[in-house]
Formats: C-alpha cells, structure tokens, sequence
C-alpha cells in the first residue's frame, strides 16, 4: 500500500468498525490465539515519480477462527476506508 504507517494506524480504527487491537514494532493485532486477525506492516522503498515521493508498506494480513464470510466482511469494509481515488 501506497501510504505511512501513522497514516495506516490512523484510518485503522474505523477500517476494523472500532476493534480493539494492539500495535507495536509494525505488528497490529487483535484477538486472541483462538479466533483473532494480525496485520503486518514491512515498509518498503518509496515510491518517486519526478519530485513526488510517496511511503509504502508491505500489508499482510491473517485470520484465525473466522469463516470465510466474516473475512470476505472485513475487506469489504476494510476497502472502503483504505479505498484511494485516482485521476
């Protein structure tokens, strides 16, 4: 993703509908062993065009004790608040 992680963290909250999580050292995490999801944030070489430098980060996301529905949910939301537009 095209964005930094202060501003990741930022749109976060809404992302997840108000979730509790945790974060530290790129780490986002949110549940517990037994049904949970973690977020991983690996920053990568910016992105330059001319004069334009823009932060990435490599996102990895994984589920644990969610159905397939409850995932396909939680991008559907997570899209909407991540969701950039273009010109």
């Amino acid at each position: 993703m095209t964005i930094t992680q202060a501003e990741f963290l930022r749109l976060l909250p809404a992302a997840v509908d108000g979730a509790t999580f945790k974060a530290a050292g790129g780490i986002i995490s949110h549940g517990h062993d037994q049904r949970g999801w973690r977020i991983t944030l690996t920053p990568l070489p910016d992105l330059t065009h001319g004069l334009i430098r823009l932060e990435r980060q490599r996102v990895v996301f994984a589920f644990c004790g969610f159905a397939a529905s409850e995932i396909t949910a939680f991008f559907r939301r997570f899209d909407l608040y991540f969701a950039r537009g273009g010109g």
